[in-house]
This record gives C-alpha cells, structure tokens and sequence, in this order.
C-alpha cells in the first residue's frame, strides 16, 4: 500500500519511475493532502517523463568500453588497441559500476599508478581515452549523465627540447645504414628525412602511392590521407629498389631492428623515446631553419593542429626577431654609443 497511517500523519511512500526507480516517501496531515499528492507525481511522470527520478545502471564500466568499441572505436586505426588498454584500465580500478564511477576513483587510481612509475603523460593519456569514451556514448545517446572526468584537469607536462640530427651526423647515420645486411634500412631512413614521414608510414609504402614525383601517405596516425613531393632522383632510387628488393608491390620488408643497430654503430645518442622518430624531428626542424613556412609544414606533417607544428617555429631565421632590436639592453647600447664620443671631446 503507498499510502499508510502513521504517528504524524498519512504518509505516501511510492516509486514513480517502478521497481529500479528511487523511492519517494513524504508525510502529511491528511489521507486527502496525501491521496493529492500522490495523483500529482504520477501525473507529472506521464507528462514529464524525464522528470523521473534516475533509475538505477547496473552495468559495469567495461561494459561502457564495450559498447564505445561496438559503436565507434572498432572503426578507428588502433581502436583494437585502445579497447584493450581501456579494459586493462577498468580491472585496474576494480570495474566499479558505471552510475558510481567518479572523477575521485580515477584520480585515486591515476594516484596509485604514478607511485608505481608509470608516467604523467601515459596517465593523461589513459585519462583522454576514458573521457573520449564517455563523450562518444553521449552523443549516441548511450549514457545520459554528464561525464565523470569532464572537470578533472590532466597533469601539466613540461615540454621536452626536440631534438635532431646534424648534418655530419645524417651523414654518419646513414652511412652506417648502407653497411647494414638489411637492404632496406637506409633508403627507409633516407624517404624519412626527404618527407618527415613516420618510420611505419614509409615502411608500409606502395607502388600506387609514389607516382609523378610524389608520395601520398595514406595509412596515417591521423587517418587522414597527405601528399609530399619528392626529387625525380628520389623517385627513381625507389623504383630501382622495388625491381630489385621486392616481389609485390610492397617498396620495403621490415626493417625497424636494423635502423636500431645502425644508431648504435653511430654512437648518437638520442633522447629516451626517440628512435626513429629523430628522423621525423629532423626532417621539421631542418626545414624551418632553412627558412621554411610553419604553415605548409603543418600540412607535411599531417599534424591535426598548429599548436602542434608551432614547436619547430623558433628554429626559424626569422623567429622574434624584433628582440634583437626592441630589447633595453639594445637601446641603452645605441646611446651610449652615441653621447659616449661627446663626454670625450667635452
């Protein structure tokens, strides 16, 4: 019965959204002020159905991952590996059920694995992940609360110099690249440094993709497809090499462990996290130093913003250069130099 006497009065207890909805119990004076109240909630459910107290969600957080993966991610380049990381992350933190998850749980956990060694920026990155997957379900329509990292900030990492190759040391590189048993490896090297191409995008090359003095880059991080002219020299030394290296239509094998060797025969050093990717650093920082435009490095690149290509911009010639002039120190320079001969002669 919803409604029952009780020492104060009549009270109605019922659950307007059924058995999963949130009980609802207030008391009054009278059986008719309850009976009233009791048509005006159903009523006001009928019309209002989102004014329905939330039901309970009993599925689990990876269940969530789960349909993100259904939904969205099975459709993206490394969603595959996203879902697996994602999953990793729920049992990590317990799989809570996905109504109770909140900002606190993740932070705790992000708290724990920090203590463990793992990294500020691999934490953020965890935290992208898992906010991007309840973004998405919002918008199909598959989570109806508000996100639970959307007002947790992500650490703040201190950029790191990028760094890159000299020209003596391209030279050295690449010459221990041609001593390699490996008949790939020094031409991958070479493509690299010609179009600041990542190592798997030009190692994954075909035949279809380099014609008439340019490459087009299709299997990108960004899945978005982009062309980068090369020489005619260029051009030909990867034709030569197909005819001679390949039976399909492939212009290289795998060759990621001979570039390695090949940096250790060097003796560069190079900073943690910066095998192969030197290549494409110094591809963009040669490029803006010969006083290339941040713009059209921004599109051979592929980068999806200009915050990113914008850390090549001070290796420009022309980078602030306004401070050579404009500075105090400048000026104070320029009188001296000129009251400096009038003390002199007075």
């Amino acid at each position: 019965m919803t409604i029952k006497a009780v020492k104060t009065g009549w009270q109605v207890n019922i659950q307007p959204g059924g058995r999963s909805g949130k009980r609802v119990k207030k008391t009054f004076t009278t059986k008719a002020e309850a009976l009233a109240w009791e048509r005006h909630v159903q009523a006001k459910v009928m019309q209002a159905p989102e004014w329905t107290p939330p039901k309970k969600d009993a599925r689990k957080l990876s269940d969530l991952v789960d349909i993100w993966f259904r939904h969205h991610g099975s459709g993206l380049s490394a969603g595959k590996g996203t879902n697996s990381r994602l999953l990793a992350l729920c049992e990590a933190m317990g799989n809570p059920r996905c109504d109770l998850f909140t900002a606190d749980q993740f932070a705790e956990y992000r708290a724990l694995r920090m203590e463990a060694g793992i990294s500020a920026n691999n934490m953020n990155r965890e935290q992208a992940y898992l906010r991007a997957v309840f973004n998405e379900l919002i918008r199909l329509g598959h989570w109806k609360k508000e996100n639970p990292l959307k007002r947790l900030r992500a650490f703040k990492i201190q950029e790191r110099e990028l760094s890159y190759l000299t020209p003596p040391q391209i030279v050295l590189l690449l010459d221990e690249l041609y001593k390699a048993q490996n008949p790939h490896v020094a031409l991958v090297a070479t493509v690299c440094l010609a179009t600041g191409a990542r190592w798997g995008e030009v190692e994954s090359l075909r035949t279809s993709q380099a014609r008439n003095g340019v490459i087009q880059f299709v299997q990108t991080k960004s899945s978005k497809a982009r062309a980068v002219p090369i020489t005619k020299e260029l051009e030909e030394a990867l034709e030569n090499h197909q005819r001679t290296h390949s039976d399909d239509d492939r212009f290289f094998s795998t060759c990621y462990a001979a570039f390695r060797d090949g940096i250790k025969r060097s003796k560069i050093k190079l900073p943690a996290g910066q095998m192969t990717h030197i290549l494409r650093h110094t591809f963009a920082s040669h490029f803006m130093m010969n006083g290339g435009n941040i713009l059209a490095l921004k599109n051979v690149l592929g980068h999806q913003s200009l915050t990113m290509t914008m850390r090549y911009a001070h290796l420009s010639p022309e980078h602030l250069q306004e401070t050579r002039q404009l500075n105090p120190i400048a000026a104070l320079n320029l009188r001296c130099t000129l009251v400096d001969p009038l003390l002199e002669a007075a």
